[in-house]
């Protein structure tokens, strides 16, 4: 069960987080929440999907796997990618709002959280380390993020560019795998909007996203290569 707490010099001072990787830290996930700022270097390892939150709106996810509980990127305590979603690496930490004020806030039940070893989130007298201030810029950039994307999920959603699919995998050793509940960008409906339609989109700064999308839909195949090597090498 999560505990989230407002993070200060005083009570947390000899706090410490994990900052690498591994199952036992939490990484051990089948997708990552992403925004459109940072489609361009997720495209470039992940597939970028949509599904449904709590509420019924509309989130960008980046797939990590293709089964709950699955991260193909995942080798022990290695991170086999370039780039890590900021929602990986913002963990354990979060931000909270008050008012115009964003706060930074810990998870003190997340397991990244120790007291011994790990990364100092204060020195000695309070003042915030390296790793903290890099921790601020990340949960600074994601939060500006996840506010601006329900925009661009408005508008796929106005202009009917969201449509679901099904994904039917077989694996090497003869398997059938099926992916689903997951949306992607209607191409065919994209490729049919008026082009008073396209330079809106364009003007907004909403089209390089969705063909960062439709570009990152190739990325199924390494998610593909990855399962296969995996299996092949626990047979």
């Amino acid at each position: 069960m999560s505990q989230h707490v407002l993070l200060n010099n005083v009570e947390h001072r000899t706090l410490r987080v994990h900052a690498g990787h591994g199952a036992a830290l939490g990484d051990a996930v089948m997708r990552a929440l992403t925004f459109p700022a940072e489609f361009r270097d997720v495209q470039a390892h992940y597939p970028i999907v949509f599904a449904r939150d709590g509420e019924g709106r509309f989130v960008p996810l980046a797939l990590l796997g293709l089964e709950e509980g699955e991260n193909l990127f995942l080798e022990g305590t290695r991170w086999d990618a370039t780039y890590v979603p900021l929602s990986i690496r913002r963990q354990p930490f979060l931000v909270g709002v008050s008012g115009e004020e964003r706060l930074l806030h810990v998870d003190l039940q997340h397991p990244r959280v120790t007291a011994d070893g790990g990364e100092m989130l204060f020195h000695e007298h309070g003042v915030a380390t390296d790793h903290l201030e890099r921790v601020k810029s990340v949960l600074l950039a994601l939060h500006d993020g996840v506010v601006a994307t329900p925009t661009f999920m408005d508008t796929l959603v106005q202009h009917e560019l969201l449509e679901s699919f099904v994904l039917d995998v077989k694996l090497d050793d003869g398997s059938h795998n099926r992916l689903a509940g997951f949306h992607t960008i209607d191409e065919a409906r994209l490729q049919a909007l008026p082009g008073a339609v396209l330079e809106h989109l364009a003007r907004e700064g909403h089209l390089l996203p969705i063909y960062m999308v439709l570009a990152s839909l190739s990325r199924f195949r390494d998610l593909i290569e990855r399962i296969n090597r995996r299996r092949a090498a626990a047979a």
